[in-house]
């Protein structure tokens, strides 16, 4: 039970149509999402499998995605090593901020692990409401986001917190690399074909900083799951993911707008390369999106299909809130018109 485009995406087979699916697809733009949000709290829809899973269906049904996507929160962990976590008007809270005096407050791996058993089960529950010729993935936050989170609450500006305190961040990674790599095993036991590594906060180290502090925990992971983890970055520059490129064992490698492509589908070998519509241009009117989109596509049409393999079309971040429905669809109908 899986796409196809997106198995040969991730085996880097020669194919003519690329698989299709976006962060946040199943979010705050989509009415289904808001008609069970009206209903029930976003807590409820992530740790109440039955919901969960309708709402990672939903974009299937509606847009035909290729792919679904576990319907969670990269926080989670945070939540169950018992730092607390309301979501709020202005965001996700924490029930506290980590450093020195409080890191042996966390909870024990195995205690943790069970606070996210609920992930297993909405992957269960998914996998058996979705078409068997559709992918469902799972995820996780990387780490240096994790505990930008831990420290600061939140991962903008310049993270002076969390890049100052060194010794904290090689106490916390102890404990968090145990239970993410748990919390991997959880998903893919509940039936995700990978598990994205999803590292929002990444773009705000320099390329030495990203070497030392993400390309370990990413070689360990992948080392552990091969093919079966990927990672995604945001705000990195081809600096960066020249880092990420030799680790062996990938599944694949997203990247937001600020990347150019084609070049990394001529550079890169192993695994996927998703990416990387910019987002907010789904906002535009239809005639500016229909030349937007091929501006876009253009480029990599010109590629022969043995040059473009691997790659999984998406939008360089998730997908917006109020974004026009209309326009998402737009987009996926001229990828595979253009591709087929």
């Amino acid at each position: 039970m899986a796409n196809e485009n997106f198995t040969n995406a991730i085996n880097r087979t020669e194919q003519k149509t690329p698989p299709i699916w976006f962060m946040r697809q199943a979010g705050r733009y989509h009415k289904h999402y808001q008609s069970l949000r009206s209903k029930y709290s976003f807590m409820d829809l992530c740790k109440e499998p039955e919901l969960a899973a309708k709402v990672a269906l939903g974009p299937i049904l509606d847009f035909d995605f290729d792919v679904a996507i576990l319907f969670s929160d990269l926080l989670f962990p945070l939540e169950s090593l018992g730092m607390g976590l309301a979501y709020t008007d202005i965001g996700p809270k924490l029930g506290w901020q980590l450093n020195e005096i409080n890191v042996n407050r966390l909870k024990p791996i195995e205690e943790a692990i069970n606070g996210l058993k609920f992930q297993q089960d909405a992957l269960k529950l998914t996998r058996e409401l979705l078409p068997q010729n559709k992918s469902l993935i799972g995820f996780v936050g990387g780490l240096w986001t994790l505990f930008t989170y831990a420290v600061v609450g939140k991962h903008d500006g310049n993270l002076i917190l969390p890049k100052k305190a060194i010794d904290l961040r090689k106490k916390f990674f102890k404990v968090l690399e145990d239970l993410i790599i748990r919390n991997i095993q959880l998903q893919l036991d509940g039936g995700a074909e990978i598990v994205m590594i999803f590292d929002t906060a990444a773009g705000e180290l320099s390329p030495f900083d990203f070497e030392e502090i993400v390309i370990p925990y990413i070689k360990s992971i992948s080392s552990r799951f091969p093919k079966k983890v990927a990672y995604y970055s945001k705000g990195t520059s081809r600096g960066h993911l020249e880092k990420i490129f030799p680790i062996d064992g990938l599944a694949g490698i997203g990247f937001d707008h600020r990347i150019n492509l084609t070049k990394l589908l001529q550079i890169t070998t192993n695994g996927f390369i998703q990416g990387n519509f910019d987002q907010s241009l789904l906002f535009q009117e239809t005639r500016d999106l229909k030349k937007s989109i091929m501006d876009y596509l253009n480029p990599i049409l010109s590629m022969d299909s043995s040059e473009r393999k691997g790659w999984v079309c998406s939008l360089g971040h998730g997908v917006l809130p109020k974004t026009p429905e209309d326009n998402v669809k737009l987009f996926i109908d001229t990828v595979r018109r253009v591709f087929t």
